[in-house]
């Protein structure tokens, strides 16, 4: 569905019992918890030339200072490629700064340095200034820094968000994870509830956010909805890159505007802005221009068509501001938009400009006003509203849940039951009533399965964490929960559905082969089928989480199955003595010979040919085996995820 369709499919999902009582929340939304004045000067940021392609846009970087003095060193004399140079501007409490530019002018990287979501390995200065109750100000100091981050909020340009999740339920969970754990349920829900009135999403609360794939909300309601996940803590400082991509005039307008009433309850709001309409234009307090990382202009949006006519650069025709400033950017002026070649002179022409007729008095107003307040002092004390976070236990039980209401519509599928039940029919079918005495057909029998659960658990479980990752790098470096809260609820949410379909697998072949008719025969049948599901799935998890790249980690495990395949123990018995050490490391060799136990108990070596049986894992290695792998995998996958960057 386009993202800015007028108006989605409507498709409700059961929610949480909310009351909405915004009026119990004190003053939630009316003013930011302390207002905070952001100042940046002579901000340059380099990469290396080797790197030919552009950077990419540093949101889900793992968050730096907010105040930084350090110079950036090459450590090599490979050249940089400078992506800022010297830029110089500030952002107040209750106004809009709008960054303009082409695309590849530097606007992301600014943002994420100006909320913290860069390493710090930029040089210049950025001064994070906040005003006490009795008017005092004050320069934050290094050590608050995560303090800050719990003041900004960072919307990214693409919507991140759980897709089968209703809007209500997105912020709901949100709030119960953000807010202090001292706030009541209700509290939180009525900040939830607070955040969908002010955001303007009554109509669509219990609608899905969906997807590119999925019907939701339009696209401009699930940008607001970003917007709400970050509004819930109260931030003083949003920052906001390319809101209104994607949308149409009439939907970028309105995101804007509530921005901009946003900015006026108290907040310090930043956004990027790659092509506004004219009259989001005129919603914009101060605007900063930027072209190949140079700035060409800072101060107010309606000063800005006065400065450019006063260095020689005026429209011959009533133009959009931005309109106008952005064909500056891109070194075009009126009169020579059909002589592409002048594009240089035009732009180191307003780099001149600004760097002799504005630039001085913009760093000088900025120095002035960054003096006035002590340098790294202790933070102030901060409200109740925007410090702490819930527990360990709440944060794992509020993941579960939320994992689980994600997952509920793709666990049990009509096409997923399909891809179960009917090679099972297929299996029961082929191996209809088998002789206990036709060992060799029930040995094809348990290695098929041993072949068909380890391909399908390690797959499915191979894009868990590449899918996830986008979600996971923005709530982490948000400061919502711990890795191993997410990674305990992921293995516990995928539970239900790793252990319901091989058991209705189960149940089918082995009533339907006329496998070993005990009880405890299926029962022990049925606990080793899940343990190797169990297994196989880790295996894929590790493998995922460490490429997180789902086409290359889908390639490795097929690589690997085989590999695990080719060593089970069905295919090759007199295995050359350089190779025999290689079926030790396959989970399926220990997952078939369990089960050759259980069906054939103390008649293996009645029964079963010499070689099925000398030489082979004792039961008790194989259990140890598939126990050891089940937490070894899962352990490695861990380890890889902590690797994610924030």
């Amino acid at each position: 569905m386009p993202p800015n369709a007028q108006e989605a499919h409507r498709t409700t999902t059961p929610t949480a019992a909310v009351t909405p009582a915004a009026n119990k929340m004190d003053c939630f939304l009316t003013t930011a918890c302390t207002p905070l004045h952001l100042q940046f000067i002579d901000v340059t940021y380099r990469v290396k030339q080797t790197d030919r392609s552009p950077p990419s846009k540093p949101s889900s970087s793992p968050p730096g200072r907010i105040s930084s003095h350090s110079p950036t060193t090459a450590s090599s004399p490979t050249e940089e490629r400078t992506i800022l140079n010297n830029i110089t501007g500030e952002a107040r409490p209750g106004e809009l700064l709008a960054i303009l530019g082409p695309s590849g002018s530097g606007k992301s990287t600014l943002l994420s340095i100006l909320g913290g979501r860069l390493p710090a390995r930029h040089s210049g200065t950025v001064l994070a200034t906040t005003t006490t109750t009795g008017g005092a100000a004050h320069h934050l100091s290094p050590t608050t820094t995560r303090s800050i981050r719990r003041r900004t909020g960072f919307v990214a340009q693409d919507d991140i968000l759980h897709p089968h999740l209703t809007v209500r339920e997105t912020l709901l969970y949100c709030a119960m994870l953000r807010l202090p754990r001292a706030a009541p349920l209700s509290t939180k829900a009525s900040a939830a509830d607070a955040v969908i009135a002010e955001l303007g999403l009554t109509a669509c609360a219990d609608t899905i956010v969906g997807n590119a794939f999925v019907r939701g909300v339009s696209g401009g309601e699930r940008k607001r909805v970003s917007i709400g996940h970050e509004l819930l803590v109260n931030p003083s400082l949003l920052v906001l890159d390319e809101p209104t991509s994607g949308l149409d005039s009439t939907a970028a307008a309105r995101l804007v505007a509530t921005l901009s009433g946003l900015a006026r309850k108290g907040r310090t709001v930043v956004v990027s802005v790659h092509q506004p309409s004219s009259r989001v234009y005129r919603m914009f307090d101060s605007v900063l221009l930027l072209s190949e990382g140079r700035c060409l202009y800072f101060g107010k949006g309606d000063q800005a068509m006065e400065y450019f006519e006063g260095v020689g650069f005026k429209p011959g025709f009533h133009v959009n501001p931005a309109d106008f400033m952005l064909d500056l950017a891109n070194g075009f002026a009126q009169a020579d938009y059909n002589f592409t070649a002048e594009g240089g002179n035009v732009k180191q022409s307003l780099i001149s400009s600004y760097n002799k007729v504005l630039a001085p008095k913009v760093k000088a107003s900025i120095t002035a006003a960054s003096d006035h307040a002590p340098h790294a002092i202790t933070e102030p004390p901060q409200p109740e509203s925007c410090s702490g976070c819930t527990s360990w236990t709440n944060q794992f039980t509020i993941l579960l849940r939320r994992s689980l209401k994600e997952r509920r519509h793709e666990t049990f599928t009509s096409l997923r039951l399909f891809q179960i039940i009917a090679p099972a029919l297929i299996a029961g079918a082929m191996w209809w009533r088998s002789s206990p005495a036709a060992v060799q057909d029930r040995l094809g029998l348990l290695f098929f399965v041993s072949i068909f659960w380890g391909v399908f658990a390690s797959f499915n479980a191979v894009f868990a964490f590449p899918q996830e990752r986008p979600v996971l790098a923005r709530e982490r470096a948000s400061g919502m929960y711990s890795l191993s809260s997410y990674f305990m609820s992921r293995m516990a949410g995928d539970l239900p559905m790793e252990l319901a379909l091989p058991t209705a697998f189960t149940v089918v072949v082995y009533l339907m082969a006329g496998l070993n008719p005990s009880p405890t025969a299926f029962a022990l049948t049925l606990a080793v089928i899940l343990s190797y599901v169990l297994v196989a799935g880790g295996l894929g998890l590790a493998v995922g989480a460490a490429m997180m790249d789902a086409k290359r980690a889908s390639t490795l495990v097929t690589v690997i199955m085989l590999a695990y395949l080719l060593t089970g123990g069905f295919y090759v018995h007199n295995v050359p003595g350089f190779m025999v050490w290689a079926k030790y490391t396959s989970f399926t060799y220990y997952g078939y010979r369990l089960l050759i136990a259980v069906q054939y108990g103390g008649h293996l070596r009645r029964m079963l040919p010499p070689q099925e049986v000398d030489g082979e894992a004792g039961t008790a290695a194989c259990v140890a085996a598939l126990v050891a792998m089940f937490f070894g995998y899962r352990l490695l996958a861990y380890l890889a995820l902590r690797r994610v960057r924030k």
